[in-house]
């Protein structure tokens, strides 16, 4: 079973690359990050055209998060249980859950923070904070739950996970509460499934389109799939499909593959 998370920054400006990357990587289960649009306005009919199931939730042309699936599509989340009545006016449309082919999948787009004084950036730490503690209570519910946590984190956990530190000194993505945020959930027992197939350093998943980021290999690590310990135990291998990153129309991240052991 091949799962994948990719932020396409646009379903509707990208769905061509989006089935042509799915028919040539024989893809069981996408999860889509930012695809800007309405659950309405979203191009279902070319992914039901290749086979796959989908599940969206969206409001406008920011955020949004989708599900697509040829293996099943069960219990749909449109949350994981997020509740902050003191950040009210930034709640949005960043999680969605459902089980496929026996793996419990969520496609996560982590809040970026926007500045380390931002009531935004309060608001990621309080979501991280909700979504340990979710992912926790998933795991002492029941330990053999196969749960993949894949999106944008919007964090780069290590120092090599940027082009260079020092650009990043006082900015979010870097700064040791998210760094600690995005521990936590692994400390409530989710490994990074990834980076032992792709080790760094120079190893990312995103390239700003400005300034000749992607040439120039000033890129961030910030696209994860976090596994509990029973899926974590079927992986077989796991890639950045840097190609994608390349061409006309491309989104500024790259997508992330995992294969499972049947």
């Amino acid at each position: 079973m091949r799962i994948a998370t990719w932020n396409v920054n646009s379903i509707r400006s990208r769905i061509d690359r989006v089935v042509g990357w799915l028919d040539r990587h024989d893809v069981d289960v996408l999860a889509i990050q930012e695809t800007k649009c309405r659950e309405d306005q979203f191009p279902g009919l070319e992914l039901s055209a290749l086979g796959y199931e989908y599940a969206h939730v969206g409001v406008n042309q920011w955020n949004g998060v989708a599900i697509i699936s040829r293996v099943g599509l069960e219990d749909v989340e449109r949350s994981f249980g997020v509740d902050q009545p003191q950040y009210e006016d930034l709640l949005e449309p960043r999680a969605i859950g459902a089980t496929c082919g026996g793996v419990r999948m969520w496609s996560l787009y982590v809040p970026n923070g926007r500045e380390l004084d931002h009531a935004h950036y309060a608001y990621k730490l309080e979501w991280l904070a909700r979504l340990r503690d979710a992912g926790q209570a998933w795991l002492a519910k029941d330990p053999e739950a196969q749960i993949a946590l894949t999106g944008d984190w919007n964090i780069a956990p290590q120092d090599d996970d940027v082009w260079d530190m020092a650009v990043f000194a006082g900015r979010t993505h870097v700064s040791e509460p998210e760094r600690a945020a995005f521990s936590a959930v692994v400390d409530a027992g989710f490994t990074d499934v990834v980076r032992p197939h792709t080790p760094g350093p120079g190893v990312y998943t995103y390239w700003d389109y400005t300034q000749l980021s992607f040439p120039k290999k000033k890129g961030m690590r910030i696209d994860f799939v976090l596994g509990s310990p029973a899926l974590a135990q079927r992986v077989e291998g796991a890639f950045i499909d840097r190609e994608e990153r390349k061409g006309k129309g491309a989104s500024d991240h790259a997508p992330v593959v995992v294969d499972l052991a049947d």
